[in-house]
């Protein structure tokens, strides 16, 4: 509806009702000054202070129906600031893990400290929109993570304190690892089953020679280490052992002590249930990074044809079998360099069967001779299982072990466990060495 000019106030009156708010503000702010205390006043005016230099970051669990790996990281990182101020924490166990997860709370706030700089956490939930169509339809519940800090440190929080969330989550992830042996299971998704191994062999525990052991410890921290290394080469970032040695001497022990010492699953191969070359290639394209993949008595698992047979014979299909080149392609061709940071581990009894192909550099860079048991790997095996590092019996058992050498560490552990009084274990295990010398 329109207005004529004669509806619309004068002048003078627009003025004069202008006067009359200005006046009435200023009479407000004096009588606001006189009754309400000045430090009543000061408490506003920097709380309105501080919230406008506040920068809040949020980190959405979901971005759409991606899960969001920061907000994961997050989430694992601030279950270790965890303090007993803390009111409120969240408690899981899954099912195959071995610890407790613990976790932040909801609406629960937790301030971190990051090169002296203080940022406030709060884990937000909320309900999610009603008009909401997604597959999260069934979710109670959507969560961020909110962090509050000043704004003038936006910078180092985006390019250092949310990577360093990240490392820190991968370090903690690792050490809670739960190490699992994996088998072909051809049925699978992608080849392979697996379990949890809990398989208790460390490198304390393993009987063999100490310099041999400190090489092996040096040249596994050397090889983790070595990703840009291996990356400014050319190379990927693999290597390989051999152990061999005859039956009873601990190769197999050896490696699940190295996968407990590297936190790395271990992918356990056999040949013979492998029917050609293309499966070879969808079994390495199944396995991990950070992992061990193990073929054990490779001189019998498989026979392999040698590069170097008659060139007459007629020729088969490669991929009908097995083939050496299908094998040596698997460990260092192209298809080894599917994954980073893994290891491949051969065992054999008899190093002197296998094809000079296989035991070059490049496919096995380190051969470990896994040997009868001597009096050093004797004395760790005394401590493991009795407890116990020195006894009167002990010389005896050093001078049988050197005159007869052909005794395998299961062989003496195998009569160390028959009794739990040391001095009973031992001397059957000195009538053992003494029947063994006849």
């Amino acid at each position: 509806m329109w207005c004529s000019k004669e509806d619309l106030p004068s002048p003078k009156t627009i003025l004069s009702v202008a006067a009359s708010v200005a006046a009435s503000a200023v009479l407000i702010k004096s009588v606001a000054n006189d009754l309400v205390p000045d430090a009543v006043h000061s408490f506003f005016s920097n709380r309105i202070k501080k919230l406008s230099s506040q920068l809040t970051v949020v980190v959405d669990e979901f971005d759409g129906l991606t899960p969001n790996q920061m907000f994961e990281a997050a989430n694992v990182y601030l279950g270790t600031k965890l303090s007993s101020s803390t009111q409120r924490i969240k408690v899981n166990k899954p099912e195959k893990e071995k610890q407790l997860q613990v976790n932040i709370d909801r609406n629960q706030e937790l301030v971190d400290c990051f090169n002296g700089v203080k940022l406030k956490w709060v884990l937000v939930t909320e309900k999610p929109p009603a008009s909401a169509n997604n597959n999260r339809d069934q979710v109670s519940e959507v969560r961020h993570f909110e962090i509050i800090f000043h704004k003038k440190h936006r910078d180092m929080v985006l390019s250092s304190y949310l990577p360093y969330v990240l490392k820190k989550h991968r370090e903690i992830k690792e050490e809670r690892k739960v190490v699992k042996l994996h088998t072909v299971d051809y049925n699978g998704t992608d080849y392979w089953g697996s379990i949890n191994l809990d398989h208790p062999a460390n490198f304390d525990t393993i009987a063999m020679e100490p310099e041999m052991k400190k090489t092996l410890i040096e040249d596994l921290d050397r090889f983790r280490e070595r990703k840009e290394y291996y990356k400014r080469v050319g190379k990927a970032w693999k290597r390989g052992y051999l152990l061999y040695g005859p039956p009873g001497t601990g190769k197999s022990s050896l490696v699940a002590a190295m996968a407990n010492y590297l936190k790395f699953d271990i992918f356990d191969l056999d040949l013979k249930e492998v029917q050609c070359n293309s499966d070879l290639r969808r079994l390495l394209i199944g396995t991990k990074s950070r992992s061990i993949l193990v073929i054990e008595d490779i001189d019998c698992s498989v026979e392999l044809q040698n590069r170097d047979s008659d060139q007459n014979e007629p020729k088969t299909v490669e991929d009908d079998k097995v083939s050496l080149s299908g094998l040596l392609n698997f460990i260092d061709g192209l298809w080894s360099s599917c994954g980073e940071e893994r290891i491949i581990v051969f065992t054999t009894n008899h190093k002197d069967r296998l094809d000079q192909a296989l035991l070059r550099p490049g496919r096995m860079d380190l051969h470990l001779h896994m040997s009868y048991c001597t009096f050093s790997g004797f004395k760790t095996l005394a401590y493991n299982y009795l407890q116990i590092k020195e006894h009167p019996l002990f010389a005896d058992i050093e001078a049988l072990l050197l005159n007869h050498k052909l005794v395998t560490p299961a062989e003496v552990a195998g009569e160390l466990m028959k009794s739990d009084d040391a001095r009973v274990s031992l001397q059957g295990l000195v009538e053992f060495l003494q029947s063994k010398n006849i």
